[in-house]
């Protein structure tokens, strides 16, 4: 019986997305699991093997044509192929079909609008848009998405945009803020900083209680100053 031969510096593989890179005037590839790319880039996934469906550099992934060593050394300096798939991850450009680019726009589209709905409100009533208000109002402003930025950095983008257009600020909360340690009058800075009022600051015995602090509810974690949470 005769048998089919398949060279040895193909691999074959099906349903994939590719991420391609062009660098030292050849052309690199990785194939990845749908959806996941975008996951990674947003820092959402973390598990690299959730994300490459091979630990392997292509040439080309259709004919499962693996880059030569000697190629990644001249074009990235190392030869370790799963920094060089995590570096054309972060760099390249992932290949999709138009339909495929089109349904991942609006999916984004709609996200914004989501985030600015649930982060902002209408400062005449203090209560928040619906978000098929919010996108019209995007689209008016011809909002244009950029699929390499995630929805929450977008909005701090857009927020701006709508504020000229209609009656918007971002919503505020009240917290209680107690603060302790020797760095507890630098945090007690920060958190002024960033609240419109503080009703009352009592220290006692090197802990410091702030109440009633009203603080825009719009940043997280130790303060960051571009993200929401």
């Amino acid at each position: 019986m005769s048998k089919i031969f398949t060279p040895t510096n193909q691999i074959r593989l099906t349903n994939v997305a590719v991420v391609r890179m062009r660098k030292g005037g050849k052309r690199f590839e990785i194939a990845c699991y749908r959806n996941k790319v975008v996951s990674w880039r947003n820092k959402i996934e973390t598990d690299i093997d959730e994300v490459l469906q091979t630990h392997t550099v292509f040439t080309n992934v259709s004919k499962g044509q693996v880059a030569k060593k000697e190629d990644l050394l001249k074009a990235f300096g190392k030869d370790d192929q799963t920094e060089v798939c995590k570096e054309i991850l972060a760099k390249g450009e992932l290949q999709v079909s138009d339909k495929e680019r089109q349904s991942q726009l609006e999916s984004l589209f709609k996200d914004i609008a989501t985030t600015v709905s649930d982060k902002c409100v209408n400062p005449e009533t203090k209560r928040p848009y619906p978000v098929s208000m919010i996108e019209k109002a995007m689209k008016d402003a011809h909002f244009s998405v950029k699929p390499n930025r995630n929805a929450k950095q977008q909005a701090l983008d857009v927020i701006p945009l709508l504020k000229s257009t209609m009656p918007l600020e971002r919503a505020q909360m009240r917290i209680r803020a107690v603060l302790s340690g020797k760095d507890a009058r630098k945090l007690r800075d920060k958190v002024a900083k960033l609240a419109t009022s503080v009703e009352s600051e009592d220290w006692d015995g090197g802990q410091l209680n702030m109440s009633q602090v009203t603080i825009q509810f719009i940043r997280c974690g130790r303060f960051p100053e571009s993200s929401l949470c």
